[in-house]
């Protein structure tokens, strides 16, 4: 067999960093790993994104102890990738009893979550440490934007009241999937955005409505924050950081999108579609985190969606190495 996965040789353990951005909020970042939040209020905590294997969850939880010993009663997913969500087995011994989905998370989990699992832990070993622990796809309990209350579903946004802190949750739009959902808390102007925002480190594709994307990048950018924690990247502190944010991800997000609008307009195949696009995509963002691992499967749903697929592939790990035999051959 060829060249791996970029990602499957990275193995080095990551620095992680949990501090606190206001009186509520801290975020808890990982040197272009996945980063989660923490919503600490008078009776209750939420944590937004999970972690990928309770093991590592317990790594968080443990930062959490640190500052606080009550109840981590909510847990949010912001979209449905495993690396995100798998970790949410560990809080139930925490004091969890609701983890919160949109309802476009939820039908994703149930369309393609057990192929994304396998295609994840696969093409990136070192994010699912002690993968082991993990006993299976995680469900949410509430769902926002359904609105059957009897089946834990509510209509449009939710807002959560953790006592001395109202936190509001709600999906402003497709970009990264089509469920991605946020958490704002208004009061301290504090946005945990999951992989809608990324700074400084690979932003990865290959589940994205990409034509849509920059219109919900406004959507947050409207909220005016002054704190932001994104799906992978250090927090940023003060609007004009949290808009350079936002700038960083539309941009690789357009770049993206326009290179494999010209490829499919000029009748390229994929393995052409990624030299034309790395022409355009290598000198700004070569240098970032986990950018060689997702630029096979940026270019390819791209390429689909230029091409129009609107609904992405479903990832598979068999489907991985498939592509990456057509961009080697």
């Amino acid at each position: 067999m060829g060249k791996a996965f970029a990602s499957q040789a990275d193995l080095t353990d990551k620095k992680t960093t949990f501090e606190r951005l206001s009186e509520h909020c801290w975020a808890y970042t990982t040197e272009g790993d996945p980063n989660s939040g923490v919503i600490i209020g008078d009776r209750f905590i939420l944590v937004s994104d999970a972690t990928a294997t309770p093991a590592m969850a317990r790594d968080l939880i443990a930062k959490i102890r640190t500052v606080s010993d009550l109840p981590i009663k909510y847990v949010l997913l912001t979209h449905y990738h495993a690396v995100r969500v798998l970790g949410a087995y560990a809080y139930a011994s925490e004091g969890a009893t609701e983890i919160i989905a949109s309802q476009g998370t939820l039908e994703l989990i149930r369309e393609r979550g057990a192929q994304d699992m396998k295609s994840e832990m696969e093409r990136f070993p070192r994010l699912f440490r002690n993968a082991e622990t993990v006993p299976g796809l995680t469900w949410p309990t509430m769902v926002i934007g359904g609105g059957d209350p009897v089946k834990g579903e509510v209509p449009g946004k939710l807002s959560i009241n953790l006592g001395g802190v109202v936190v509001q949750i709600w999906s402003p739009g497709p970009g990264h999937t089509r469920g991605d959902t946020i958490a704002w808390v208004e009061e301290e102007k504090v946005l945990y955005s999951g992989d809608l925002v990324e700074y400084e480190a690979g932003v990865y594709t290959g589940d994205a409505q990409l034509a849509e994307w920059p219109a919900t990048l406004e959507a947050l950018r409207a909220l005016q924050a002054e704190y932001l924690v994104p799906g992978r990247g250090e927090a940023m502190k003060g609007n004009a950081n949290v808009n350079k944010s936002l700038d960083y991800t539309k941009r690789w997000v357009q770049t993206l999108y326009r290179a494999a609008q010209e490829a499919v307009a000029q009748g390229m195949d994929l393995k052409a579609a990624m030299a034309h696009t790395r022409k355009a995509m290598d000198p700004i963002f070569g240098h970032v985190f986990i950018y060689e691992h997702c630029l096979p499967f940026d270019v390819t749903r791209a390429y689909d969606e230029a091409s129009g697929i609107k609904h992405p592939r479903i990832w598979t790990a068999e489907r991985d190495q498939q592509m990456w035999a057509a961009l080697q051959s």
